[in-house]
C-alpha cells in the first residue's frame, strides 16, 4: 500500500510539475512573441516614413532630370551648345548624387531602373550635343534634345516613375 501511495504522490508531483512547466513555457513564449511584435511595429513605424520620403525624393529626381524639365530649368544660363551641354550633365550628376542614399529604402530592381533612366537622359544629352556644333546657340542643343525625346517611344524616366509609384503603393 505504501508503494502505491508513494507512486501516486510521485505521479501527482510529475503531473503538477509538467503542468507548471508547460504553463510557464506558454507564458514565456507569449511574452517573447508580444515583444517581437512590438519591436516589428516600432520598426515599421520608424521605417515607413523614411521609405515614403525616399519614394518622394526619387520621384522628384526623375521629374527634375526629365529632358523637358531639365532644359527649362538649366537653359537660361547658357549661351552656347557646349555650355548648355556641360550644365545639363552637371545638373543631372548633382541631382543624382544628392539622392544617392535613397537606394537604401528602394527596391534593388527599382533602383536599377532609376539609374538606367538617368543614364538614358545623359545619353540623349550627349548624342544630341555631338550632332550640332559646340559654338551653336544653346537653343539649338535644346531643340535637338527635344527632337530625340519625341523620337523615343517611351522614355525610361516615365517607366521608372511608374515603377516607383507602384512600389510606393505597396506600403499602403
Amino acid at each position: 500500500m505504501e508503494l502505491n501511495s508513494l507512486l501516486t504522490v510521485i505521479l501527482c508531483v510529475l503531473i503538477v510539475t509538467t503542468g507548471t512547466y508547460m504553463s510557464i513555457s506558454a507564458l514565456t513564449k507569449s511574452f517573447t512573441d508580444k515583444k517581437a511584435w512590438e519591436q516589428r511595429l516600432a520598426h515599421h513605424q520608424m521605417i515607413t516614413p523614411l521609405r515614403l520620403q525616399a519614394y518622394e525624393r526619387m520621384c522628384l529626381f526623375l521629374e527634375r532630370v526629365s529632358p523637358n524639365n531639365l532644359i527649362i530649368r538649366v537653359s537660361g544660363s547658357a549661351t552656347t551648345a557646349a555650355e548648355l551641354h556641360q550644365l545639363l550633365l552637371r545638373d543631372i550628376r548633382e541631382e543624382f548624387n544628392h539622392n544617392l542614399a535613397q537606394q537604401i529604402y528602394i527596391g534593388t530592381d527599382t533602383w536599377e531602373i532609376i539609374r538606367n533612366a538617368k543614364e538614358e537622359v545623359v545619353t540623349i544629352v550627349n548624342l544630341s550635343a555631338r550632332e550640332i556644333p559646340q559654338e551653336a546657340p544653346a537653343n539649338d542643343l535644346a531643340r535637338q534634345i527635344m527632337k530625340r525625346v519625341i523620337e523615343e517611344e517611351r522614355l525610361a524616366v516615365l517607366t521608372a516613375l511608374d515603377l516607383l509609384k507602384k512600389e510606393a503603393q505597396t506600403l499602403f
